[in-house]
C-alpha cells in the first residue's frame, strides 16, 4: 500500500474566506497539493504535527487546539486550552510529546502545557514574560517571543526573542514542566533572531535571522548547568550579488532525508527562496540558489517528502506555488500554477499514520 501523505495550512479567517485550517492530498511524485477541505480554527496563525505524527496543533484566537489526524488523513478535534495570554505565533512540541510550547510575539510571553497520553491538551505548567527593552522604535523596542523549542537531550528550552535580539537558555525541569533562565545566546542588535532548529542528530543549531537577512550556523554540545552553543558560519539568507531592499527572512526548513542534506528559506519583500547544500558532518551551509517564488510575501516554505519538491506559502497574495528543485543546476522549476488560499501562514507536510 503506497503511503499517504497530507499538507495542512493555516490561514487567517477574521474575514470569512477561510475557516483556519485547509487540507491537501498531496501527490508526492508530482509535487502537486489537491485541495480536500477546511476545517474551522479561529486565525490559525501556525501549525505543528506530534512527533508521533498522529497529532495536530494549532494557534487559534483562543489559545491553542490539539486534532488527532485520522487514517484518511481528516481532523478530529480534541479540545483546546487557553493560555491566558494573548494569541500565539509559534507552536511545537518536543520529541516525546510530552510538553507543548506556545510562543507570543505581542505579549512576549512563553506557555508551557503539558500534554495527555492521548495527544489532547492538558494544562498550563508554566508561563514567563519577558521583559527589558529592544533597540528599534515602534517595530522591536519590547520583548516578541517568536519561536521556541526544547533541545534534543531535553534539558534546556531555547526561546528566541526577535525584539530583545536574544535566543534564551531555560533550564527544563520536565517533572514540574517549568523554566529557570540560566543563559542567553546574545545576537547582534537589530538582527531580529525569528527561527531556529536542530538537526536529528541534535549536533547542529541553525539560527535564522528576520531583519540581519542571515542564518547563524552553532555546534551544540549539551551541558549539566549550561550548554554551549559555538557559532562556526553566517552565511546570506538572500542572493549576495542581488540585495534587494527591504527584504526580511521568513521561515527555514531542513530537507526530511535521514541526513537532512538541505536546507530552505524564504525571504519576504524581495519573494525569494534560497536552497542550501548542508554538509552533515561539518554542519556548513553552501547557498546553491535565490530565486523568486512567483507571489508575495512568502511567509512559509514546505519541503516534500522525497526533498524533490517544496510548497511556497505566499501571505500577501493569497496562494500556494509548488516547485520542482534541480539542486544540480540549482533551479526551481515551477510545476503547478498558483492555488488560492486566504491570507496563509504556515504549512506541515505530514505522512499519515
Amino acid at each position: 500500500m503506497q503511503d499517504r501523505y497530507m499538507a495542512y495550512v493555516g490561514s487567517y479567517s477574521y474575514n470569512g474566506k477561510a475557516k483556519g485550517i485547509t487540507l491537501y492530498d498531496v501527490d508526492v511524485e508530482k509535487g502537486t497539493l489537491t485541495y480536500r477541505n477546511e476545517v474551522e480554527v479561529e486565525n490559525s496563525s501556525y501549525l505543528c504535527v506530534s512527533a508521533s505524527g498522529k497529532y495536530l496543533y494549532s494557534i487559534a484566537d483562543e489559545g491553542v487546539v490539539a486534532f488527532r489526524i485520522l487514517e484518511n488523513g481528516n481532523l478530529h478535534r480534541l479540545n483546546a486550552r487557553k493560555i491566558k495570554g494573548m494569541r500565539g505565533c509559534h507552536v511545537t512540541t518536543d520529541r516525546n510529546d510530552e510538553f507543548l510550547f506556545v510562543s507570543g510575539y505581542h505579549d512576549g510571553k512563553e506557555t508551557v502545557l503539558r500534554l495527555n497520553e492521548d495527544g489532547s491538551i492538558g494544562g498550563i505548567t508554566d508561563g514567563i514574560y519577558h521583559k527589558g527593552l529592544g533597540t528599534v522604535s515602534e517595530r522591536t523596542f519590547h520583548p516578541h517571543i517568536s519561536c521556541a523549542a526544547r533541545t534534543p537531550e531535553g534539558r534546556f528550552v531555547l526561546v528566541g526573542d526577535l525584539g530583545l535580539d536574544q535566543v534564551k537558555i531555560y533550564h527544563f525541569d520536565e517533572n514540574q514542566g517549568t523554566l529557570n533562565l540560566v543563559d542567553a545566546i546574545r545576537c547582534e542588535l537589530c538582527s531580529g533572531p525569528r527561527q531556529f532548529m536542530f538537526t536529528k542528530d541534535g549536533r547542529f543549531l541553525y539560527l535564522m535571522y528576520e531583519d540581519k537577512n542571515a542564518i547563524d550556523v552553532f555546534r551544540y554540545t549539551p551541558g549539566e548547568r549550561v550548554p554551549d552553543f559555538e557559532r562556526i558560519q553566517t552565511i546570506t539568507t538572500i542572493d549576495p550579488k542581488h540585495p534587494g531592499e527591504l527584504t526580511a527572512a521568513a521561515r527555514i526548513r531542513l530537507s526530511p532525508d535521514e541526513k537532512e542534506s538541505h536546507l530552505f528559506c524564504s525571504n519576504a519583500g524581495d519573494n525569494s527562496v534560497s536552497v542550501y547544500r548542508r554538509d552533515p558532518d561539518t554542519g556548513l551551509l553552501t547557498q546553491l540558489c535565490c530565486l523568486p517564488t512567483a507571489g508575495d510575501y512568502p511567509k512559509d516554505v514546505a519541503v516534500f517528502p522525497d526533498g524533490k519538491h517544496i510548497a511556497v506559502i505566499n501571505h500577501a497574495s493569497a496562494s500556494i506555488t509548488t516547485f520542482r528543485v534541480d539542486y544540480e543546476k540549482g533551479l526551481l522549476v515551477m510545476n503547478s500554477r498558483e492555488l488560492p488560499i486566504n491570507e496563509p501562514n504556515c504549512c506541515v507536510i505530514t505522512k499519515v499514520i
